[in-house]
């Protein structure tokens, strides 16, 4: 029987993927003459709207002897996501033709309705991390430089421990008090990150995203103090200035991360530990911040991100906290003047829709060409917090999220827990999700200062919920981190040459283990890096920065069978992955004459046939006129 419905192949609808605002959507549906169908219907039902319309298609004439076709056309006229199925009343009666799981593919009555993404018709997102490649650095621990000068207040650092063993374990155990305050500072500063500047360009960086940098009292800054200053352990103003400037004569842009869904309680805005000579929420009812916080009983209860009390939660809907971050003369708009060229918005979800509605404005009206990108973990295009639809990507409030949805594709696929079929899905689900300038632009992360390190994951034992104590203790034997730096170096070809933009976490090129926060969070092991892998780094940014391919979301899935998975990208940039332990025989294009290996070359026997070799991968480029 043939194919009755693919949303991924464009016979049946085109153009693929997600449309924008009154473009034509071209269905068609391949139905068995045996069926008799006298009627058929595209169903369509708007996100907002229950209701259902019923739009009529037609006969187009035979797919075969014994197959038939009907079509329509259909143009959405406003932003949103469609929800759509198809209808046929033959000689068995009404049919219902859903979507299979997790698959473009139809069914008779059993599954779901298909998505269709509409965004905003000026929907436009930065050009200029198009193709490139991200480094994420969580700045205590990516590189401390003596030209760093501590300058400051010493009430503001009174409670910190400087540490003096860079590289040892960060303190994680509970004090006399039970409490782990994360006060250890290993002294990576902003100097030290200008310092490594040409290092990130070896690899071929074009984006920095930093952790947060602004005055906080704990060594991952989440607890914002003050957002208007840098912390005093990173540098000035004046060094996150240079670092742009520095940064930029690269080629290399700077992106921050704004944590506005709650402050520290240890901070200028809410002073509940009174480090500060401001009237904060805390401390007075009459405070200006008080109605920034949402008190229950003030002063002692109110709402905290996830019931930690030295994070109150802001109220993002007030009008006086909302024009302070994203006002005239807002934060926003300060740090884009002082030059960083777009933000990272800290656990997106909790933030409602107005304030990233304001908060995009902001960014645009300072630098059309900045930044927006959410933290997201699930797919962005349907995602519901807090009883409603969000409505990230439609055009007016975010351009790119972290794609967390892909690492775990990519990381499944290369540990061998999921088959090659359901990675492909997996990729194609958020392909066929996102608008094109959105996956042009998304932020691929195998890793996150959030995460356990890939390398762990990949080779090293799982800590299937065990304690830190656990965590602490366990490393990786020298067999299981050889195995490991060769499945990583597989893990970052697919990341660096799927669609959207590779974001390399610190020392992951350099081949760093560690389970969860804090032990993903070790200082970067300058003087022992993994050459092997570095260097892989570096092939891998230089392939990116060389094919033109990798700006654009073109992807055609060539080969996906037991350990083998091939893609093209665009027409010129051929890829094949084999995560089994064995030599495997491969289908390669028909064209491959035409093409050169780039990358992988020694991963690739002819004599005996094509195969490629066990846990391995190869990049082929299509040869042009000059080589």
């Amino acid at each position: 029987m043939k194919t009755i419905f693919d949303s991924r192949n464009e016979f049946f609808k085109k153009p693929f993927g997600a449309v924008k605002v009154g473009e034509n959507v071209h269905f068609k549906i391949t139905l068995p003459r045996y069926l008799r169908c006298s009627n058929a219907y595209l169903v369509i039902q708007e996100d907002n709207n229950k209701n259902t319309c019923y739009h009529s298609m037609y006969w187009c004439g035979m797919n075969g002897d014994d197959h038939e076709n009907w079509e329509c056309d259909y143009i959405p006229e406003s932003s949103g996501l469609i929800w759509y199925k198809f209808a046929v009343n033959t000689s068995e009666g009404m049919k219902d033709i859903l979507c299979m799981k997790n698959t473009g593919c139809a069914k008779f009555f059993v599954g779901n309705m298909w998505q269709l993404t509409v965004y905003e018709k000026d929907f436009k997102t930065p050009d200029w991390l198009k193709g490139g490649t991200m480094y994420q650095i969580f700045p205590d621990r990516f590189y401390h430089s003596e030209k760093g000068k501590l300058e400051c207040d010493k009430k503001l650092v009174e409670d910190r421990v400087l540490r003096k063993d860079w590289g040892a374990e960060p303190q994680w155990r509970p004090d006399s008090n039970g409490e782990v305050k994360n006060n250890d500072y290993f002294g990576g500063n902003l100097q030290g990150v200008i310092e490594k500047l040409d290092y990130l360009e070896e690899l071929g960086i074009t984006c920095i995203y930093l952790n947060p940098i602004f005055e906080a009292h704990s060594n991952h800054r989440y607890n914002t103090a003050d957002y208007s200053k840098i912390d005093p352990y990173l540098g000035t103003e004046k060094d996150f200035k240079e670092l742009c400037k520095k940064a930029d004569e690269k080629g290399i842009k700077i992106i921050l991360d704004g944590v506005f869904s709650h402050t520290g309680s240890d901070s200028i805005y809410f002073n509940k530990e009174r480090r500060y000579d401001s009237i904060g929420a805390f401390n007075s009812y009459d405070s200006r911040y008080k109605d920034w916080y949402h008190f229950i009983n003030w002063p002692n209860t109110y709402h905290s991100w996830w019931g930690f009390d030295t994070l109150p939660e802001l109220e993002k809907t007030n009008v006086d906290y909302n024009d302070f971050i994203n006002g005239e003369n807002g934060i926003v708009r300060k740090w884009i003047k002082a030059g960083c060229a777009g933000w990272r918005l800290d656990v997106a979800d909790e933030l409602p829709d107005c304030f990233i509605d304001n908060l995009r404005e902001a960014v645009k009206e300072e630098d059309p060409d900045a930044i927006v990108i959410g933290e997201v973990w699930e797919d962005a295009s349907n995602k519901e917090s807090y009883g409603s639809r969000r409505r990230y990507l439609l055009g007016k409030q975010l351009d790119s999220v972290m794609n967390y949805p892909f690492r775990t594709a990519i990381l499944s696929f290369v540990r061998g827990e999921c088959t090659s079929t359901d990675f492909c899905n997996n990729i194609l689900s958020v392909v066929e999700n996102y608008p094109p300038q959105v996956i042009d632009v998304l932020m691929n992360n195998i890793g996150t200062h959030d995460t356990e390190r890939a390398l762990t994951i990949l080779a090293g034992e799982q800590s299937n919920g065990r304690g830190k104590e656990w965590q602490s203790e366990t490393k990786m034997t020298p067999a299981q981190k050889e195995q490991g730096i060769l499945l990583m170096k597989m893990a970052a070809a697919m990341q660096y040459t799927l669609p959207g933009v590779p974001c390399l976490y610190y020392a992951d090129e350099a081949g760093s283990e560690g389970y969860k926060d804090p032990f993903s969070r070790y200082c970067y092991p300058w003087g022992s890096e993994n050459k092997s892998l570095i260097e892989w780094y570096k092939q891998l940014g230089k392939v990116r920065k060389e094919n033109k391919e990798f700006k654009k979301d073109a992807l055609l899935f060539i080969d996906a069978k037991d350990n083998i998975i091939s893609y093209k990208r665009g027409e010129d940039i051929f890829c094949l992955f084999n995560r089994g332990y064995n030599y495997e025989d491969i289908a390669l294009p028909e064209d491959f004459e035409k093409y050169e290996i780039i990358l992988g070359i020694e991963n690739l026997q002819t004599d005996d046939g094509l195969r490629i070799a066990p846990t391995s991968c190869i990049i082929a480029r299509k040869k042009t006129e000059s080589n």
